[in-house]
C-alpha cells in the first residue's frame, strides 16, 4: 500500500516542476514575444565591407522605403523594438542625430523587429522620431542583414556598402564620430 503514494509522488513531482518551469519561461519572455535577443555586448563589430542587401520597407505611415532610394547617401539602418530597454534609451539620441545630419546627405531608416504596428506608432510618436520607420514582421530584412540581437545598427556608405556594424545602443559622440567619418 505504501508503494502507490511513492510512485504517485515520483510521477507528479516532476510534472509539477515542469509546469512551473514552463510558466516561469513564459512569464520571463512576455516582454519579448519572439525570444529575440537584446544585445548585451556593445560596440563596433568587425565586418567584411560588402554591398548592403536591398529591401523595400512598408513604413508605419503607409509609405514604402526602398534602400535604393538612398543611393549616393550615407544610410544608418537601426534594427530595434519597442520591448527593448536599450532601444528606448537610444531613441532620443538617434532622433537628435537625424535632425542634425539629415541635411548633410544622411538618411536614417528604423526597422522594428517582431513588434506590433500600434506599439511602433506609439513609440515613434512618444520619441518624436522623424525618420522613416517600418515593421519587419517576418524578420526577412533582419535575416538578410545578419542581425543577431537588438539594437543593432548598420552604416552604409555613399557607394552602398556596409561600412560599420554596431551592436547595442550608441551614445551621441560615437554616433556622430561614425557619421562624420563617413561624410568626409
Amino acid at each position: 500500500m505504501s508503494i502507490k503514494p511513492v510512485l504517485l509522488a515520483i510521477v507528479i513531482i516532476p510534472i509539477i516542476g515542469l509546469i512551473g518551469l514552463l510558466s516561469w519561461a513564459i512569464y520571463q519572455s512576455s516582454d519579448n514575444p519572439s525570444g529575440f535577443l537584446i544585445n548585451n555586448q556593445f560596440g563596433q563589430l568587425d565586418i567584411e565591407t560588402k554591398d548592403a542587401p536591398a529591401f523595400a520597407l512598408n513604413t508605419i505611415d503607409g509609405e514604402v522605403v526602398n534602400l535604393s532610394d538612398s543611393q549616393g547617401k550615407i544610410v544608418m539602418i537601426d534594427f530595434w523594438s519597442t520591448w527593448c530597454p536599450p532601444c528606448r534609451t537610444e531613441a532620443p539620441v538617434l532622433s537628435e542625430a537625424y535632425e542634425l545630419y539629415h541635411s548633410k546627405n544622411v538618411e536614417f531608416i528604423g526597422i522594428a523587429i517582431w513588434d506590433r504596428n500600434e506599439d511602433v506608432q506609439l513609440f515613434i510618436d512618444t520619441h518624436k522620431i522623424a525618420y522613416p520607420n517600418g515593421l519587419d514582421s517576418t524578420g526577412e530584412i533582419a535575416i538578410d542583414y545578419g542581425v543577431r540581437g537588438i539594437p543593432e545598427k548598420y552604416f552604409i556608405d555613399k557607394q552602398g556598402r556596409i561600412s560599420h556594424k554596431i551592436s547595442g545602443p550608441m551614445d551621441r559622440d560615437a554616433l556622430h564620430d561614425i557619421l562624420d567619418d563617413l561624410i568626409k
